[in-house]
């Protein structure tokens, strides 16, 4: 085990598996000796050469294009989005595309080999090109996967896990966490399981349910409500596409209760998916409403970043309104 922040883990992840593949390049804007906009590509080029990790032109469009005509020749491409709120103009290619590839093609070929790391989310007064979080955009696509990280140890993990597995991923790092995410990580390489969600903390009153950066805001809205008594089962979703409907489910039934908190503006986010899907599956089990703490409706505000995040004194509020239903 090491000390690491969730850059180190993401580096050490790309680095391990770019000395097992050589199959693997790394490619985006500014990757290559400056090591990415986040220094998370640091060292990557002196170690593997220009000719597996390298800059590219800026075009997101072009590097997932690019992308998609590597890994259908059988590569392993890592490519880099910069900022999760430039990954529009590269959405035909990884939708249309990347996503479709496969059943297009009638299994003939495929771009299982692909990977597309980029930070998303607020919290860095990024202002609104640069703190959006557009994950619930790429849940609706079949033929595509989406992971969301909250630490240096799942970071590690599940980036080994997207880079390997046989489908394209869609991976969103959470950017304001990081240098502020610390954890005891493995040395060597380790997979976690794409698909499934994670119990982060049993509990019996209410589950509250988040994914990325948004996990750390619900555990202090637990410690908060621990305070009063009030018991709640955290989960981490970990993966929005394909999502672990079992184990929330699972929980729901248990304790009769769901909140879930993400960035993304209410309308459209996730979470809408995420109520109707439950309530489906425990309607008879529930004791009060489906709740959703999320974004605002608006545009990413930078001066008012603070009123728009959705933060633990908001969840702990839910919480409690739905413990009083």
């Amino acid at each position: 085990m090491a000390k690491m922040n969730m850059l180190q883990a993401i580096n050490q992840a790309l680095t391990l598996e770019m000395e097992r593949n050589q199959q693997m390049l790394v490619f985006g804007e500014d990757v290559g000796h400056f090591g990415g906009v986040f220094r998370a590509t640091s060292g990557l080029q002196d170690k593997f050469g220009k000719d597996r990790c390298f800059n590219t032109p800026l075009t997101e469009q072009g590097i997932a294009g690019f992308a998609n005509g590597l890994a259908s020749n059988g590569m392993t491409p890592v490519a880099e989005i910069q900022f999760a709120d430039y990954i529009f103009p590269a959405f035909d290619q990884i939708v249309n595309e990347a996503a479709k590839f496969r059943y297009r093609s009638g299994d003939q070929f495929h771009v299982g080999g692909l990977t597309i790391r980029t930070p998303y989310g607020g919290g860095i007064a990024g202002g609104h090109y640069h703190s959006q979080s557009p994950e619930a955009y790429f849940t609706q696509v079949a033929g595509l996967k989406v992971v969301v990280p909250r630490n240096a140890y799942q970071a590690k993990g599940l980036l080994l896990s997207s880079i390997r597995d046989a489908n394209p991923v869609v991976f969103f790092e959470p950017k304001r966490l990081y240098r502020a995410s610390v954890n005891d990580v493995p040395e060597d390489e380790y997979t976690l399981p794409l698909g499934q969600a994670e119990v982060v903390q049993e509990g019996s009153d209410i589950t509250v349910l988040a994914w990325g950066a948004q996990v750390s805001v619900i555990e202090q809205a637990a410690d908060m409500a621990k305070e009063q008594d009030i018991s709640c089962e955290i989960i981490d979703l970990r993966t929005l596409a394909p999502w672990d409907i079992e184990t929330v489910a699972k929980s729901v039934t248990k304790t009769g209760r769901l909140i879930v908190s993400h960035e993304a503006p209410l309308t459209g986010g996730f979470a809408g998916e995420i109520a109707a899907t439950i309530q489906q599956e425990c309607f008879l089990y529930l004791e009060s409403p489906i709740m959703r703490i999320c974004g605002l409706d608006t545009p990413y505000p930078l001066v008012h970043e603070k009123e728009y995040m959705p933060d633990a004194t908001k969840v702990f509020e839910a919480i409690k309104a739905s413990i009083n239903f």
